[in-house]
């Protein structure tokens, strides 16, 4: 449970700190939101390679 919660608060933090293409950013959101455990698991398999790379 405490692992879960931990992944969930990362995954939020690290969405909203950085920069996506086009509305990537909501659409990583509502699948952390909505698919519980599972949601942030694919955000750091997946989108954060999707993530605008600052300069």
């Amino acid at each position: 449970m405490l692992l879960s919660i931990v992944l969930f608060v990362l995954a939020i933090i690290s969405v909203i700190s950085n920069n996506f293409k086009n509305n990537d950013k909501l659409i990583w959101v509502l699948v952390i939101l909505l698919v519980p455990f599972f949601g942030p698991i694919l955000y750091f398999i997946i989108g954060r390679k999707t993530r605008i790379k600052k300069a």
